[in-house]
């Protein structure tokens, strides 16, 4: 069954940019700033489920 909505929780990373955690599924990624974090969160979700599955709407919170 498709997710309708995948949440990342947001931090600082200590060297810089930020890192993101999705909430309920083993999916990590990191991005220089948020526009980038955004593309890779994106990416990362792609790349977690089947394109039929993945959910519609991503949501990065921090």
């Amino acid at each position: 069954m498709r997710p309708l909505e995948i949440i990342f929780e947001v931090t600082e990373a200590p060297e810089g940019g930020y890192d993101a955690r999705a909430l309920g599924h083993a999916i990590f990624t990191q991005g220089d700033d948020w526009d980038d974090l955004k593309e890779m969160a994106r990416d990362a979700v792609l790349c977690h489920f089947e394109d039929d599955d993945a959910p519609r709407v991503i949501t990065l919170f921090g």
